[in-house]
């Protein structure tokens, strides 16, 4: 007789299989949305409102996106729906429309032809504003993971665009890195802080190895002038011509000189 299982025992197992439900419903809603999005450009014109926006625009934070995006271009594509309605990145929106009015020359130069970069996900927003709603939240709580290089690359080309590195309180219209950064890729101060950290413990580091690959080979070149020099003194121990007599106490010195620098390098 098979033995009855606890309520424990089933509560588990529902449970189990709920999680299990829900990863396959993730798995295949991921997998739709990818099949469904088609990475496109449109002219600025094209990419239209929703009639019903939850999200209120902080003006601030598209002010910050404007200086970005003129000096780096968009480093993630606004999503829209298959009519062109924005879904996704409205600050980003907002910031290209003040780019293109204030910066001609650097719309031109990141979006040539007026071509915005798009993700298209193949459904009508009005039609289906509940999906609408759930891909503004999802879009707008994942942001890119950028790995350290990438943050530093975007901090050298910040700084040839002339923002700086500060301590304290920054001077009236100087435009600091950090901050920049942290908007760019909506990591904390701390986080930005710690990759470019790394990048300069890398370069000591690179600077280390460097300086023990020279005292390597400086040192084989020593050991072959020291072999050398020991070699002439076997060959010319008390030479009766002047001028080899003069070599051989000079080649005596610099023997010692060789010895003495090998000595130093090894402690």
């Amino acid at each position: 007789m098979a033995k009855r299982r606890s309520a424990a025992e089933l509560l588990d197992a529902a449970q189990a299989a709920g999680t299990a439900i829900q990863a396959q419903d993730r798995a295949a809603e991921t997998r739709v949305e990818q099949e469904q999005s088609l990475p496109s450009t449109l002219p600025l014109a094209k990419i239209l409102d929703r009639s019903i926006d939850t999200r209120e625009l902080n003006t601030q934070h598209v002010a910050d996106l404007v200086e970005s995006i003129a000096i780096l271009g968009l480093l993630e594509p606004l999503v829209v729906d298959r009519r062109g309605r924005l879904l996704a990145g409205g600050h980003r929106k907002a910031a290209i429309l003040m780019v293109h009015e204030q910066s001609p020359d650097a719309y031109s130069k990141h979006f040539p032809h007026d071509s915005i970069p798009v993700r298209i996900l193949n459904f009508d927003a009005e039609e289906d504003p509940a999906q609408a709603l759930q891909v503004e939240v999802t879009e707008n709580e994942k942001r890119r993971d950028y790995t350290p290089a990438e943050v530093r690359s975007l901090a050298e080309r910040l700084k040839n665009a002339g923002y700086v590195e500060v301590k304290g309180r920054p001077a009236k219209g100087e435009k600091v890195l950090r901050p920049a950064l942290e908007v760019i890729i909506g990591k904390s101060i701390r986080t930005v802080r710690r990759y470019l950290n790394e990048a300069f413990e890398e370069s000591v580091t690179d600077v280390r190895l460097s300086e023990q690959q020279d005292n390597v080979a400086a040192t084989a070149a020593l050991r072959r002038l020291q072999t050398e020099l020991n070699r002439w003194q076997k060959a010319y121990p008390e030479p009766e011509l002047p001028e080899l007599q003069t070599i051989t106490r000079d080649t005596a010195r610099l023997l010692k000189r060789v010895e003495s620098t090998l000595k130093k390098m090894k402690g």
